[in-house]
């Protein structure tokens, strides 16, 4: 018996080391995403065509769309971040994105478009 419960605690914390190493590296990736998108996505907000929405995503403000793909997998990723906070936290990855869109707005610059959480835009 002490023999299977040794071999069981060695797979145990072999596969949580190996669970713990794939969402680091997982994590990793999707913050080097994130970061390689900031220029686009600051210049399009900079040109009114995007806007940040009251639950921490991107939207089009304009009828142009230009880097639709871009804007899709930012997005994407924010949503996955914002599961894995959530999970962590024991809340609602809804919950977790309008207090990002609160902290994206405070850090907003001059001329940037946001949206308040009754669904109206403005300029700041």
């Amino acid at each position: 018996m002490h023999k299977n419960v040794s071999r069981f605690s060695f797979l145990f914390i072999l596969i949580t080391c190996c669970f713990f190493i794939t969402t680091l590296a997982h994590s990793a990736s999707i913050k080097s995403r994130m970061a390689a998108r900031i220029p686009t996505i600051n210049s399009l907000k900079t040109q009114g065509v995007i806007g940040e929405n009251s639950v921490g995503l991107l939207e089009y403000r304009s009828a142009k769309k230009p880097q639709q793909d871009l804007v899709a997998a930012e997005n994407k990723d924010r949503n996955l971040v914002y599961k894995a906070i959530g999970k962590q936290q024991g809340v609602s990855a809804t919950l977790v994105g309008q207090r990002r869109a609160k902290q994206i707005v405070a850090a907003g610059k001059a001329g940037q478009w946001f949206q308040k959480a009754d669904g109206s835009w403005y300029k700041k």
